[in-house]
């Protein structure tokens, strides 16, 4: 089993796969990602894929999951979905515990398809739903309807599916919070064992960011927003959900039961080791992180002459470590654990942050459990103003020493 509390530097524990799928029949409003709605090109980088999994294999470390992320992974047949993952475990040390996921969109997920992935080896499934509201969904430029949701949903239970995590997005025009928590019940009352439940973010480039330049929508006011925030963490926690992370929740089992937390997206939590296939995908090997190339037919050529198409990467600095550390640990319930600050950065994390620290604490943001930082209810509300005042005891050409372990 996967520890419950993967920590940076364990040497025991696995690293994940990720497969990037970049295609969509058609892109959303609000999405940011590197996906093409070419369909015709899904085959060749298919292929593409199945020799990069290939050439990677010389890579050391077992392996506890695997995520095929998109774009669209449920636009492959099941066919394909078997096919990939017996590539893999024939390259890769997969543990038989691995936890599988696939995202899909409503509308894909036949019911068909849905028994084809389960039999392919999927065992956790991620819906993107986003909303339950037929004109939300018009407004995020979804392609579904709630109905094809709810049908998808329990096409996937009927298909065998134990461990269903919904995507949700809240703080849309309009929104209050008897609207969320209406598309809360709703989802509540499928019993999934995860959601995501995501403010809605303008990110630069997209057509909701030009829709909201030209005057066409208005965003809810950040007092709005932070009541629907508040309202989804107290409203989940009442139904029996853990947020375990700022936006991620997981259901409460018996002590001993199953841990529904997503393992792959703890990976990047707590900057564990994990590597990245397909076009744009990422990869990290503490302190070093790379990534593909962005472009298909370039990714396409790479892979025919068999050379890993890696477009770039980067050495993150000890400064950079540590900003990416606190940021994340600190968006999890569990915190910053201290000791392992420690073992990894070879200094006493009061000792470095001292001032802010104390700021922060005596203003109620955050609170030590030990061995943990964590933030209170207050400081999760500000959690990114949280980490840049940390941030504020790092110089900016500050050049500490890295610690022989760093990144183990």
């Amino acid at each position: 089993m996967a520890p419950t509390h993967p920590t940076p530097n364990d040497p025991a524990a696995p690293g994940g796969l990720y497969l990037h799928i970049p295609f969509c029949r058609s892109k959303c409003a609000y999405c940011d990602f590197h996906s093409s709605a070419d369909l015709q090109r899904l085959p060749d980088v298919f292929e593409a894929l199945l020799r990069e999994v290939r050439l990677r294999a010389s890579e050391s470390g077992c392996f506890d999951s695997i995520y095929l992320g998109g774009g669209t992974p449920s636009l492959l047949a099941g066919g394909d979905v078997a096919r990939l993952l017996t590539h893999i475990r024939r390259h890769f040390p997969i543990l038989p515990d691995a936890e599988i996921t696939l995202e899909g969109n409503p509308d894909s997920l036949t019911p068909a398809r849905l028994t084809a992935y389960r039999q392919a080896g999927i065992n956790r499934l991620s819906i993107g739903v986003q909303s339950f509201h037929n004109a939300r969904l018009r407004f995020l430029e979804r392609r579904h309807n709630a109905d094809q949701s709810q049908a998808a949903i329990r096409s996937a239970r009927r298909a065998g599916f134990t461990n269903i995590s919904l995507d949700l997005i809240y703080g849309l025009p309009g929104q209050s919070e008897q609207d969320w928590r209406r598309e809360l019940e709703i989802a509540l009352a499928s019993e999934p064992e995860h959601l995501s439940c995501y403010q809605l973010t303008i990110e630069p480039g997209t057509r909701l960011a030009l829709r909201h330049r030209r005057g066409e929508w208005q965003a809810l006011d950040e007092a709005a927003q932070l009541r629907l925030f508040r309202l989804t963490r107290k409203h989940l926690a009442a139904a029996g959900y853990d947020a375990y992370e700022i936006s991620n929740f997981a259901r409460r089992t018996p002590h001993g039961g199953a841990n529904l937390r997503s393992r792959h997206n703890q990976k990047y939590w707590n900057h564990l080791p994990y590597i990245g296939l397909g076009p744009a995908a990422h990869s990290f090997q503490p302190p070093l992180r790379s990534w593909n190339e962005m472009r298909l037919q370039p990714y396409i050529d790479c892979l025919a002459r068999d050379q890993l198409p890696v477009a770039g990467s980067e050495r993150l600095t000890p400064r950079q470590m540590r900003i990416e550390t606190l940021y994340l640990a600190l968006r999890q319930s569990r915190g910053l654990d201290r000791d392992a600050y420690a073992r990894r950065f070879g200094e006493r994390f009061e000792a470095r942050f001292a001032r802010p620290l104390a700021q922060l604490m005596d203003g109620g943001q955050l609170v030590w459990t030990p061995p943990c930082y964590q933030l209170t209810e207050k400081g999760f509300a500000v959690a990114d103003g949280v980490v840049a005042h940390l941030v504020s005891a790092l110089a900016e050409d500050e050049d500490l020493p890295r610690p022989a372990d760093d990144g183990g």
